[in-house]
């Protein structure tokens, strides 16, 4: 699995011209898959559950939010679809509860265009973004999304030699698109070196990450995997972590 993630990371690096690492005929196999405790002032508010396939000629990125009020039933879902260089296919982001909404990106050349529709029956607006194929997705809500946005940092600033990993991460601007907020942004990723964190109770050794998005400041834990296990947003007194 550590050897397809690497390949995944790879594609995701196409910004940097890094090379993909895939084979055709790649069978369907499971790169990162769980869940995520959405916390506020320290109550659980929500679970996003994730799972991160590769398949040949592609990757698809699928997560839902569960809030906690006793249902059995997803309030919002999205899929993002990749190709095997890093490039967006298809984003679709759906909303059930407190009301219906449904956002849909496609390809256009030379544009992304999005379709945005909030509600049955109401005509979708369509927005379209000067942006390139390879813009990632950070959709409101859908943290795992950030897992996508730690890889192609680390893929940029890490390199292989003889058989080692050798980093020199520096701060980096992103492009992104906001489906929700039917909006593009730029965000800011730097290195924060390696701590020890608590994670339900266990003191764990991971990387941070730094990552300025709209004026907030999150904090990002990465293990010796690239599995992204906790996030922080102080301005929102918000935590998530990998369960």
């Amino acid at each position: 699995m550590k050897k397809a993630l690497i390949s995944l990371i790879a594609g995701l690096a196409c910004l940097a011209g890094a090379p993909g690492l895939w084979a055709a005929g790649t069978p369907i196999q499971a790169i990162d898959s769980g869940s995520y405790g959405i916390y506020v002032n320290g109550k659980r508010v929500a679970t996003e559950t994730f799972k991160i396939e590769q398949k040949a000629g592609g990757n698809t990125f699928y997560a839902e939010i569960r809030v906690q009020d006793g249902s059995s039933k997803p309030t919002q879902t999205s899929e993002i679809q990749l190709s095997a260089i890093g490039e967006l296919k298809h984003y679709e982001w759906h909303q059930f509860s407190p009301s219906e909404a449904q956002a849909v990106i496609t390809p256009s050349e030379p544009f992304l265009v999005e379709h945005l529709s909030n509600g049955p029956g109401q005509k979708p607006v369509e927005q379209p973004f000067m942006l390139p194929t390879t813009t990632l997705v950070l959709d409101n809500n859908f943290f795992s999304q950030r897992e996508l946005l730690a890889w192609r940092y680390m893929a940029i600033g890490c390199k292989q030699n003889a058989g080692h990993t050798e980093c020199r991460l520096q701060p980096t601007k992103f492009g992104v698109l906001v489906p929700q907020g039917l909006t593009s942004a730029s965000v800011e990723m730097d290195y924060g070196g390696r701590e020890t964190v608590s994670v339900h109770g266990t003191p764990r050794e991971l990387t941070r990450l730094n990552l300025n998005s709209d004026g907030a400041q999150w904090s990002l834990w990465l293990d010796d995997n690239y599995k992204l296990i906790r996030i922080l947003v102080p301005s929102e007194n918000t935590e998530v972590v990998r369960d």
